[in-house]
């Protein structure tokens, strides 16, 4: 009888464990690339350890996109599950004065643009049934630390379900700098030189350790890191100086310190779990919420860009997969396998239905929701899903850029409509296999017309589905304008010519070791060298001599420079009289040492050739110029001895 009493009770009590709540941590990085972590083996500068004991206990995935190439329209569709198509938030643009609740599309572009864009919504809409305050409703304690650029007050982490949020910041960053002294309003450093988010951890993992044993919670652990502005701490930043290969893309010791950081944080809130024994009830997302920054520069590093995207192309701010393609680690305890990976696609969206079915919570009726439930590939399995979108009606001019456009991935393909960007108003494609093309180098548009139909009608379906407020054709538009050339090409390199200012004494030209001088710029001759001299605008060389032909191409031009100036280069060439050049970018590095540039010119046949070095004021000076045939055999050579 005593047993049979006893049974009962010891079986209710075993069920109510194994049915105690879930809790839950999400941490989002700012800016951090697929290639910034030791996860996918495409570094060997940064160093990872924490982030590779997160995914010995779950499932790194493969192929995980966040909603946008860039930060808040991903925020909002982690809290939303929705795409920005549908959400409106497509551009960061949340820490500004207006407040912009509808996308609206804008009604005039610059003249050289085929496309009017969309203007972003600027808020996070408190009507919306986030993910917290769903979660927060059954009896989660919520805390959200770091970034959140998805609004200030009434739009800020308080009005969308938090208890708490620190430091309370609206901006894009952290405000001033990493390291203290900051100016965050009323969060004040513990102590001089104390780094943003080694605070930031020690203020979350403050918060874990004050909650009453039992009670679930969710936690947001938005990281400030890597985002701009690049600092770092110093002992960090020497460490890794002495490990640079100047041939590695990713050589900024300031950007491997930032990442140092952030892999400390992520230690820190493992230790704490590990500490109060929760753990093994505790779900944790590891996400970025764009690609890695590849148009800034750190100067104190060399004037180098932060980091690099290889083998991904492009980076933050564009439509190729280093834009979106970001590292993810999930831990589920009870459904990943330790040390596991997917291969998967997953979409930052996803994690609103599947942390609310996960959690046992109902996901609301009268809300829209794109993200799906990725519990299937959690446990090791496939996931039914035709593709995933990303909207973006924008056109930052960054580092391989595209005008407005919109993505879809499905299975090993990816299609871009470029919106009219084709003739007569039409739309342009650009289609790849990622399973061959990773890089997405080669554009199988032309060679499979069936596949672009097929995907385009997906991209349109979703437009529709969502009501997105999408670009139009810009009736301002004047094809004397229109630059396709520039499209891809960072801003700076393609700024309107400034005119020369007047100096007595010192007007803009020359001819010197078979090259003229044009625009703004000056030549005289030297010890081996040719100096060249710029007031800004426009300065260019044209090389005197018309090559008729010569050899056949394609060509290679050769040059060894250094440069004091900034701005775009570019090298132009004629195939023949009369038509406008042909432009190729070239990254001329302005920091006073020599470097020595291969520029390949696609080239049937060449008339000539220009060198643009720079659009600001300076000095430059060349060693030597070679006209190259692409077999190696050199076509022309110029020295300037005089």
């Amino acid at each position: 009888m005593l047993a049979a009493l006893i049974m009962p009770a010891l079986v209710s009590g075993v069920a109510l464990a194994a049915e105690k709540p879930m809790n839950v941590i999400f941490i989002l990085a700012d800016d951090l690339g697929y290639s910034d972590t030791t996860l996918y083996g495409t570094t060997d500068f940064y160093q990872t350890p924490h982030l590779e004991r997160l995914a010995k206990r779950g499932m790194t995935f493969t192929r995980a996109y966040s909603n946008s190439p860039l930060c808040s329209p991903t925020r909002a569709s982690i809290l939303t599950g929705q795409t920005p198509a549908r959400h409106g938030s497509t551009s960061p643009g949340h820490h500004l004065p207006t407040v912009r609740m509808k996308p609206v599309l804008n009604e005039r572009a610059k003249p050289g643009s085929k496309a009017l864009i969309v203007h972003s919504v600027t808020r996070l809409d408190t009507a919306y049934p986030s993910l917290v305050k769903l979660i927060r409703k059954v009896g989660y304690q919520t805390a959200h630390f770091g970034k959140w650029h998805l609004g200030p007050k009434p739009y800020s982490p308080l009005q969308h379900g938090f208890d708490v949020d620190i430091p309370h910041h609206p901006g894009p960053g952290p405000a001033g700098s990493y390291v203290a002294p900051w100016r965050f309003k009323n969060f004040k450093a513990n102590h001089p030189g104390e780094h943003i988010e080694d605070r930031m951890a020690e203020e979350a993992v403050g918060w874990l350790r004050s909650l009453p044993a039992g009670k679930p919670f969710f936690m947001n652990y938005w990281q400030f890191s890597v985002h701009a502005p690049f600092d770092a701490k110093k002992e960090l930043i020497e460490e890794y100086r002495k490990k640079i290969d100047p041939k590695n893309p990713q050589r900024s010791p300031t950007y491997a310190a930032m990442v140092h950081s952030l892999d400390d944080a992520v230690g820190s809130l493992l230790d704490v779990l590990d500490e109060k024994g929760v753990a093994e009830k505790t779900v944790i997302v590891f996400i970025s919420d764009n690609g890695g920054n590849m148009y800034n520069r750190i100067e104190d590093d060399g004037n180098v860009t932060p980091t690099s995207n290889a083998p991904l192309r492009g980076g933050k701010a564009t439509m190729y997969e280093g834009g979106i393609r970001v590292p993810c680690i999930v831990v589920w305890p009870g459904l990943t396998n330790p040390g596991s990976r997917s291969d998967e696609i997953i979409q930052a969206s996803d994690f609103y239905p599947t942390l609310l079915n996960g959690l046992g919570i109902d996901l609301p009726g009268n809300h829209e929701v794109d993200g799906i439930d990725i519990r299937p590939a959690l446990e090791g399995g496939k996931l039914d899903r035709k593709g995933i979108f990303t909207y973006f009606p924008h056109a930052p001019p960054v580092p391989d850029w595209l005008p407005p456009s919109m993505s879809v991935h499905s299975g090993d393909w990816k299609l871009i409509r470029i919106f009219h960007e084709g003739e007569n108003g039409a739309h342009d494609y650009r289609l790849y296999n990622l399973a061959k093309d990773i890089g997405e180098k080669n554009n199988l548009a032309a060679l499979h017309p069936e596949k672009v139909q097929m995907l385009d009608r997906m991209i349109e379906n979703h437009i529709k589905d969502s009501k997105a407020v999408v670009p139009r054709p810009n009736p301002g538009f004047d094809p004397n304008q229109y630059h396709p050339e520039q499209i891809g090409v960072p801003a700076a390199r393609h700024k309107p010519a400034a005119k020369p200012s007047a100096k007595p004494g010192r007007k803009p030209g020359g001819v010197v070791g078979g090259w003229i001088a044009g625009g703004t710029a000056r030549l005289k001759g030297g010890k081996g060298t040719l100096f060249v001299e710029s007031e800004g605008g426009d300065p260019y060389l044209t090389a005197q001599k018309k090559f008729h032909a010569a050899a056949g191409g394609p060509y290679r031009l050769h040059l060894r420079i250094k440069s004091t100036s900034s701005g775009r280069s570019e090298v132009k060439y004629w195939e023949k009289a009369g038509p406008r050049p042909v432009s190729i970018p070239f990254p001329l590095t302005h920091d006073g040492a020599w470097h020595e540039h291969e520029i390949d010119i696609p080239a049937k046949r060449l008339l000539t050739v220009r060198i643009d070095p720079s659009t600001s004021p300076g000095k430059m000076e060349i060693d030597w110029i070679r006209l190259k045939h692409s077999s190696g055999e050199i076509i022309q050579g110029w020295s300037f001895d005089r």
